[in-house]
């Protein structure tokens, strides 16, 4: 999935009052954070994801890593903050603007 810089900079004004729901810890991004960063895009369309301090893991790894095993694509990574976006097959809420 590929989005234009008019879409991405659309949702990361959407992803600013979004709160992390997505916990990457001393683990990394095990098969466990895939699954509930699935879960919660399948949820909300819009997600944050941060990474502790106990991750040896840099951010655009665990971004990278969490959008290739969930099919999203990275909005914007922020300090140890990262927000994923991938449309909701039924009922999409978010209408990303015109290519």
């Amino acid at each position: 999935m590929e989005i234009t810089g008019k879409q991405r900079a659309f949702l990361r004004g959407l992803s600013h009052h979004v709160d992390p729901v997505v916990f990457v810890g001393r683990d990394g991004t095990s098969e466990a954070v895939i699954r509930k960063a699935h879960l919660e895009l399948e949820a909300h369309e819009l997600i944050k994801a941060r990474v502790g301090d106990g991750c040896e893991l840099d951010i655009v790894t665990v971004a990278t890593a969490l959008a290739e095993g969930t099919g999203a694509v990275v909005v914007q990574t922020i300090g140890h903050t990262c927000s994923l976006y991938r449309r909701r097959k039924k009922k999409a809420t978010i209408v990303l603007p015109k290519a």
